[in-house]
């Protein structure tokens, strides 16, 4: 790297590589330039004047020796590998219980593709990590600066492409996660330390002979052992050591390599701007970061490193927002690809560790879930202690032989205690054998790895070979219950006094409701509105949080919310401890939860794939939850312009649905519809007009569609017409239909049935003559799922498919029914199982309720049909061979013919019988408009004509003396009337 600046301190450990390389390679090869390499990685980074503490992620060996370190050193300024647009959030972490994660996130983005939103990075802190020993030192030390150096969050998407962020979203997808491992969600992790070999030859070589499973058990036995009771400055050169050589043998990827390096070249060059902008010595800083950065070889490392030779793009117009979410073991283990169970083994070792040494490790004042410590005292002003000199510990501790940690009998034996009491209650049958079993196998498997002294994981296996026989009888398996009973999944929780706005309304609003609601768990509420009105706003909150959260947050057991219907007893499930990662990035959209419903709204009305069904549904939610007519109102009209752009009928039938139930509502709850549902009628009428014989023809569209195509035009057909809307246009579009399916083809029979240009009768022929086509038979089910969809927009057809579907079990024979059968019954389950009710309920109407009845059942479309007019036409023939008695019919009504004499203006008044003052007046009305009597009497089948002037008879009595066929016919039709 830069041999003429090496120092002398490695020397000796140089000249042994290089003879290690020389006589295992046979010569000077690329073998000694990686072991040199490795030296002069480490000699640079400890002859560095800015101290460089080098740390793994999570680790309880790297917590304790920056417990330590802190102590001794008492930096003025910690520089910390972390987003430096997180800081300001960070104080926040008093008011939590450890693990929780630093999150910034991005609903609404710009300088990156659409696809990726919503952008999320997280930063997971627990106490057995250095970076929170770090934070706590410097938040309660007074005099002490915390300086995040590490790419904002905006950088991390800048500097990621397009392919590693949808290959890791794909990776998410593929591999299920438990609801504790998922409380990060799909958000960037960002940690210090990513210590693991990117290599994957050198992975599997450590894991072969380490004897280990995974690589997270390698670190635990071969560095977070030897590295516990280490000094400071040997712990600085191993993991600069190990660091530098996960380095050196990373493979060639290109857009990773880069990263990193910008990373450290934004981390030196931001450090080196708080120095100059402060003037603080280097010597009163140190740096925190990952091992594998801090063997770092770019040009900007150091303090004394190039400030030219980079430069800080800016950051894109996103905003983004800042907070704290709960995280857990489990949750850190699934991003960042650590083995199960590992992060809480380590939590116990932390634990273990401390007793041990009796280091006093650094908590946050007020801190949840930990005890409270003194108040820490200024830094003395004396001038810090000059540094020693450093002295060559790395060859020392690659020399000395492991060290064999003795046997913990009593530790080991309540590890197999608790294990299988753990495993009883679970439904294990295990007993006092198997802890002795798991007690012996541990020491076994712990010798055959070369250990002296059993680890967590030795101890993990020997429990799952011993308990876990053949199968699993509860929930969680042996392995599950060891990570338990090492420490358990830790699960954070944000504090109230932490948590955004919103949550904290949400919280406020549901407190009449007296539950514990931030503790985790499920909790069930009970409201009765009719006694506590006051528990109708809580009501109002959990169905916008249902609407808002995942399903499992807020569950209704009992009550239901619909428009124009409320509920007066509700039952809840509630769960928002459980969901506070959810009810906390909800906070991040608005201050109130009917802000962000109102923008969610919006945006799914107003998106790029937004389709009529969804603003609709949109409209029916502002409805149900906001009670808002205002924004009702906005998202009806856009739903017209939604609905004229479509062209296909995907969504007919949710259209269909909801736009009966908005109409339903406002027909009750308003005293006029608004504007825009009666312009959605009209022009949802034109639309599926215009639509519909080429959905009859297409092939995509399916027969469900098309029937609620017509179910839209026949059921609002009264109210298009009303509006304006012509019925010529579905006539000539039902008329234009010519479909290919049979399904279709029944559908549009039905269709012109209900318009009239096809009568019932020559729809039961047609299907008479499909029973009667060989051919046909096959395809029969199809035609019979065509007339059950129809029910849709003609449900009075009910009583034409139960015969139908009785026609064909009657005169199929067994022969073509039964190979025929399995396709009928599939088809209709398949194509039309919601409208089956309606054809099960006319079947129980028409066919007799016992089984005795049926043989002598006749079926009522083959019974004789009476004539319904029959006894009326009989009447009239009676009636009209008896004598004339025209008369009569006027003279029993006299109110009536005053009453259209006066709307016509006849005021002349009766005239006698017999009178003849005033030839014919009685007659002026009939002899005004002939033809009207004309037509009366021959649609009565009465001709004859109009008797002469002068025939004999009274005056007013001309028109019965004319027709008394025709006057005898009205007169019987109004007495049976």
């Amino acid at each position: 790297m830069s041999g003429s600046r090496a120092s002398g301190v490695f020397t000796a450990l140089r000249t042994q590589l290089q003879e290690a390389a020389t006589e295992f390679a046979g010569g000077p090869d690329a073998l000694e330039g990686i072991l040199l390499g490795l030296v002069d990685d480490v000699d640079r980074a400890v002859r560095e004047p800015l101290e460089i503490f080098p740390v793994c992620h999570h680790s309880p060996a790297s917590a304790l020796a920056m417990a330590r370190r802190l102590r001794e050193k008492q930096p003025k300024v910690v520089y910390v590998e972390l987003c430096e647009d997180m800081a300001p959030l960070l104080t926040e972490l008093r008011n939590c219980r450890l693990p929780v994660a630093v999150q910034a996130f991005a609903g609404d983005i710009d300088g990156f593709p659409q696809e990726w939103a919503p952008l999320s990075v997280v930063a997971p802190i627990t106490e057995a990590s250095a970076e929170y020993q770090a934070i706590a030192y410097a938040l309660d030390t007074p005099g002490v600066e915390l300086v995040l150096v590490d790419r904002s969050s905006d950088h991390v998407f800048q500097w990621s492409d397009t392919a590693s962020k949808d290959e890791a979203s794909a990776k998410a997808d593929e591999e299920p996660k438990s609801e504790e491992a998922a409380l990060h969600g799909e958000a960037v992790g960002v940690e210090i330390g990513d210590l693991r070999p990117r290599f994957a030859e050198l992975e599997e070589h450590l894991l072969r002979h380490g004897k280990v499973r995974h690589w997270s058990e390698w670190w635990h036995q071969y560095v977070e052992v030897p590295l516990g009771d280490s000094d400071h400055d040997t712990y600085r050169q191993v993991m600069f050591l190990v660091g530098s050589l996960f380095r050196r043998l990373a493979p060639g990827d290109g857009d990773r390599v880069r990263v990193d390096e910008d990373r450290e070249r934004y981390m030196w060059t931001r450090m080196r701007e708080h120095m100059a902008a402060t003037g603080t010595d280097p010597e009163d800083c140190l740096y925190v970061c990952g091992a594998f950065h801090a063997a770092s070889r770019v040009e900007e490392f150091g303090v004394e490193g190039r400030s030219d030779s980079f430069t800080i793009s800016p950051r894109t117009a996103t905003t983004w927002q800042y907070g704290l979410i709960p995280s857990s073991h489990a949750a850190i283990e699934a991003q960042f690809g650590l083995a199960p169970g590992s992060v809480s083994i380590a939590a116990t070792q932390w634990q273990k560790s401390l007793k041990r040494t009796r280091v006093q490790p650094y908590r946050l004042e007020g801190q949840a879930g930990t005890r409270t410590s003194r108040a820490k005292k200024a830094l003395p002003a004396a001038a810090p202690a000059v540094a020693a000199p450093a002295t060559d510990r790395l060859s020392g501790f690659l020399r000395q032989p492991p060290v064999l940690d003795g046997l913990d009998e009593a530790e080991l034996l309540g590890w197999s205690v608790d294990i299988v009491r753990a495993a009883r209650r679970n439904g294990y049958l295990a007993s006092t054998a198997d802890a002795i079993a798991v007690f012996e196998t541990s020491i076994l498997l712990a010798g055959m790895r070369d250990r002296a002294r059993p680890t967590p994981y030795d101890f993990q296996d020997a429990a799952v070979t011993c308990i876990e026989k053949d199968r699993v009888p509860g929930r969680r398996d042996v392995r599950r219950l060891v990570e338990i009973m090492m420490g358990g999944d830790r699960i954070g929780q944000v504090g109230y006094e932490a948590l955004p706005p919103l949550a904290r309304d949400v919280y406020d609003r549901l407190e009449p409701l007296g539950l514990k609601l931030r503790q985790r768990g499920v909790q069930r509420a009970l409201l009765d509105m009719a006694g506590r009105p006051e528990l109708e706003a809580c009501s109002d909150v959990l169905w916008m949080l249902r609407r808002l959260m995942p399903p499992a947050a807020a569950r209704p057991i009992m009550g239901e919310r619909r428009l124009g219907e409320r509920s007066i007893q509700e039952s809840w499930d509630l769960s928002l401890g459980t969901h506070q990662r959810a009810l906390i990035e909800l906070g991040y959209e608005g201050v109130s939860i009917e802000q962000v419903l109102e923008q969610r709204l919006r945006r799914e009305a107003y998106g790029p794939r937004a389709t009529t069904a969804g603003v609709l549904a949109a409209v029916e939610d502002s409805l149900l939850y906001l009670r808002s007519g205002r924004l009702a109102d906005e998202l009806g009209t856009h739903a017209l312009k939604v609905l004229s752009a479509e062209r296909t009928v995907d969504g007919a039938p949710e259209v269909l649905r909801r736009a009966r139930t908005l109409l339903a509502y406002y027909r009750t709850s308003r005293p006029e519809l608004p504007a825009w549902i009666e312009s959605f009628v009209r022009t949802g009428y034109a639309h599926y007009c215009t639509l519909l014989p080429t959905a009859f023809r297409d092939e995509d569209a399916t027969v469900g569609q098309v029937a609620a195509m017509l179910g839209f035009l026949f059921s609002m057909e009264s109210l298009a017409l009303s509006l304006g809307c012509d019925r010529t246009q579905l006539e000539l579009a039902v008329a234009q239909s010519h479909p290919e399916d049979a399904s279709k083809t029944a559908l549009l029979w039905a269709a012109q049935v209900q318009l009239g240009t096809l009568s019932r009768a020559e729809l039961r022929a047609r299907c008479d003559a499909l029973l009667d086509n060989p051919l046909v038979v096959p395809s029969y089910p199809r035609y019979l799922s065509g007339f059950v969809h129809a029910l849709e927009p003609v449900p009075g057809l009910a009583d034409v498919v139960v015969e139908a579907v009785s026609n064909a079990f009657g005169r199929l024979p067994d022969t073509v029914l039964l190979p025929w059968l399995p396709l009928l019954i599939t088809t209709l389950r398949k194509g039309a199982g919601d409208l089956a009710p309606l054809l099960i309920r006319e079947a129980g109407r028409v066919f007799p309720g016992r089984l005795p009845a049926l043989d002598s059942w006749v079926p009522p479309w083959r019974q004789p049909q009476a004539d319904p007019f029959a006894a009326s036409r009989s009447r009239l023939t009676a009636t009209a061979t008896q004598a004339p008695r025209g008369a009569a019919l006027l003279a029993a009504h006299p109110a009536t013919c005053d009453a259209v004499a006066g709307l016509l203006g006849c005021e002349d008044g009766w005239q006698q019988q017999g009178s003849s003052a005033v030839p014919h007046a009685g007659a002026t009305l009939l002899a005004a408009h002939p033809a009207a009597c004309d037509a009366v009497a021959e649609l009565l089948g009465y001709g004859g004509g109009w008797a002469p002037a002068g025939n004999a008879g009274a005056p007013g009595t001309a028109l019965a003396a004319s027709h008394p066929a025709a006057a005898e016919a009205l007169e019987a039709l109004l007495a049976e009337a």
